[in-house]
């Protein structure tokens, strides 16, 4: 008989192939956090050990350093198919919050959303990981992605609960709370009129503690942040530094998070309650998804 843990994971591999059967152009988001580390490693098992799409990850340049460490570890280590894009035109003119020009909601527009925007048209600059070469260099290759496999989660955050596995978006990526197909029985809307971009959600029936005791049954390698280390702190949601704060907590390894987790220490805080933005949005991120967020 299978357990919880096990059905999870049949749901989500049964979306992933899917989703690569419906999608000509197929990409996936790796914010380098835990849940879409845990989406990455299902995808290889969905796809026997092989990940059979291009991995797209949003550098703002203010990712926590470890972060940038630990994708470029596993992108030699997993032979990763790794492209990333980059708001160029905001750096460089330093339209960021912490260059004291805008506000942390505009910044995560720019950084994030924009960023995101144009990578997945195509119109922005991208730069694939060349493994002979052990850098990044400029894509050549400009397709836009008509699919993007996200590792959102229900339980994450308010505005990610009313999803769906197939949410589409306009052609400018804006999305619709009120227009969303229904999923009934597992029945899902996978064809879409031209010019909609979809954005596909494997994870959204995990919770946080759902993600830990998958990560710690499947020994899934995770970024040293989310382990305290002697300070009696540790990220429990990851983002760019500016903005994101570690949470007080005496929690070293996986094993322990979970303890922490199931002992309701933390059910009255909330996961993301690190992240400064959330706040500065009302305490949700729905203005920033209804434009394109990730």
């Amino acid at each position: 008989m299978m357990d919880h843990l096990q059905q999870l994971e049949n749901l989500s591999v049964h979306i992933l192939r899917e989703a690569y059967a419906n999608f000509k152009s197929l990409g996936m988001l790796w914010s380098i956090g835990k849940d879409s580390t845990v989406l990455l490693w299902l995808t290889r098992k969905a796809f026997f050990g092989h990940v059979p799409f291009p991995l797209i990850h949003i550098d703002t340049h203010y990712k926590i350093p470890e972060m940038i460490k630990y994708r470029d570890w596993l992108t030699k280590d997993w032979k990763l198919n790794m492209i990333y894009g980059v708001n160029e035109a905001a750096i460089a003119e330093k339209q960021t919050f912490p260059d004291g020009n805008v506000d942390r909601i505009t910044c995560c527009r720019l950084l994030k959303t924009e960023a995101l925007k144009s990578t997945i048209i195509g119109e922005g600059r991208r730069y694939r990981f060349n493994h002979k070469k052990g850098d990044y260099e400029l894509d050549r290759n400009t397709e836009a992605f008509t699919g993007i496999i996200v590792g959102v989660r229900s339980d994450e955050e308010g505005s990610r609960s009313k999803e769906r596995y197939f949410s589409p978006r306009d052609k400018e990526n804006l999305w619709d709370v009120g227009d969303q197909p229904p999923e009934f029985w597992s029945q899902f809307k996978t064809d879409f009129k031209a010019g909609t971009h979809v954005r596909i959600h494997p994870l959204l029936d995990w919770t946080e503690l759902n993600i830990w005791e998958y990560i710690e049954r499947e020994n899934i390698p995770t970024v040293s942040l989310y382990y305290n280390h002697g300070d009696g702190k540790r990220f429990r949601s990851l983002g760019c530094y500016p903005c994101t704060y570690p949470i007080d907590s005496e929690s070293r390894n996986v094993g322990e998070i979970i303890i922490e987790l199931k002992s309701g220490k933390l059910k009255n805080i909330a996961e993301r309650s690190g992240r400064a933005q959330d706040k500065d949005d009302g305490g949700g991120l729905e203005t920033l998804r209804r434009d394109g967020y990730m």
